[in-house]
C-alpha cells in the first residue's frame, strides 16, 4: 500500500493511494497514521479494505509528511561509501549517528524554507524508514520485522552550521523544514528490495544525484538492530538512512542552495518530492 496523509498543516487527514491513481479517504476508518495504526495487523487490516466505496480526494490537495507522531527523526551519516569518498572522509567503523529535530519535518511539496544567515544550505535525497512497532534489542535477523514501511526523505543540510561552528551537526540539520519526508508511505511488502532502490534528485532540472541505495554501507535491517541497542524505536519514528554523492558540498567549487531554487527528488517505487526554496522573513 502506499499510505499518505493529505490536507492543510496540523490537519491532515489519512489516506491511500488506489491503482487508479486517486486518493481516497481513510478517516472513516482511522484516525491517523501513528501509533497503533502502523503495527502489522492494523495494516494488513487496511489491505483488506474496499477502495471502491472510499471517498475521492480532490486533485491538487496538499499532501502532508506521510506519518504522524513522530518521536524521534534519526539519521545516518557518511552511510554511502561513494558519497564518504566525494565528503574526503574515511568510513565510519560503525554508523555515524545524530538526530534531526521533528519540527523540521514538512510535506514532501511545502516549500523550504533557508534560514537567517545561512550560505550554505545543501540538498541530500535519502532512503526513509519508518517504524512499524516498538523495536528494543532486537537482532538484525527479525529487524524488519519492526518496519512499517519506507518513504523518501530528504536532508536538508546547513553546511555552515552543521561543521563550520563548534558542536554537533543537529543544528545543521534541524531548521525549520530542512526535513520532507513522503509523499507515501509504502508499506514493506511493495518493496522488494530496499537494498536495491534507485535515488536521485535535480536542482533547477539538472541532475545532482543519481545514485542507489546498493551503495549503503550498513543496512536497513542493521541500523535498525543497531539503533535499537541504544534506544527503543517507536512506531512513527523516521530513520534516515544516509545519501549517494552528489551533493553541493561536494561539488568543486562547491554549489548550494538559494532563494528561487526548485529541487525535485525520488526514489524507485517510493514516489517523488518537489520543493521550492525561500527565504526566512
Amino acid at each position: 500500500m502506499k499510505l499518505l496523509r493529505f490536507g492543510a498543516p496540523g490537519a491532515e487527514k489519512p489516506g491511500l493511494l488506489a491503482d487508479d491513481g486517486t486518493i481516497r479517504d481513510l478517516s472513516g476508518h482511522l484516525t491517523d497514521f501513528s501509533g497503533a495504526a502502523l503495527a502489522p495487523d492494523a495494516l494488513a487490516s487496511l489491505s483488506a479494505i474496499d477502495l471502491s466505496g472510499l471517498p475521492v480526494v480532490d486533485a491538487g490537495t496538499r499532501l502532508g509528511p506521510c506519518v504522524a507522531g513522530t518521536g524521534k527523526f534519526i539519521c545516518i551519516g557518511l552511510n554511502f561509501s561513494d558519497h564518504a569518498a566525494e565528503s574526503g572522509m574515511a568510513v565510519p567503523p560503525e554508523p555515524v549517528i545524530f538526530m534531526k529535530a521533528t519540527s523540521a519535518i514538512v510535506g514532501p511539496n511545502d516549500n523550504v524554507i533557508i534560514p537567517r544567515g545561512s550560505e550554505k544550505t545543501d540538498w541530500e535525497v535519502e532512503l526513509g524508514v519508518v517504524i512499524g512497532k516498538t523495536a528494543k534489542y532486537v537482532s538484525e535477523a527479525e529487524a524488519l520485522d519492526y518496519v512499517a514501511g519506507y518513504c523518501v526523505s530528504h536532508d536538508v543540510s546547513e553546511r555552515a552550521f552543521q561543521t563550520e561552528r563548534a558542536g554537533q551537526w543537529t543544528k545543521g540539520k534541524s531548521c525549520d523544514t530542512f526535513g520532507p519526508i513522503g509523499p507515501w508511505l509504502v508499506t514493506k511488502d511493495e518493496v522488494a528490495d530496499p537494498q536495491n532502490l534507485n535515488m536521485w534528485l535535480k536542482v533547477n532540472g539538472e541532475t545532482m544525484q543519481n545514485g542507489t541505495s546498493a551503495t549503503m554501507v550498513y543496512g536497513i535491517a542493521f541500523l535498525v538492530s543497531y539503533l535499537s541497542q541504544f534506544m527503543s524505536l517507536h512506531p512513527g519514528d523516521v530513520i534516515s538512512t544516509g545519501t549517494p554523492p552528489g551533493v553541493g558540498m561536494g561539488m568543486k567549487p562547491p554549489r548550494y542552495l538559494k532563494a528561487g531554487d526548485v529541487v525535485e527528488l525520488g526514489i524507485e517505487g517510493l514516489g517523488t518530492q518537489k520543493q521550492s526554496f525561500v527565504a526566512d522573513r
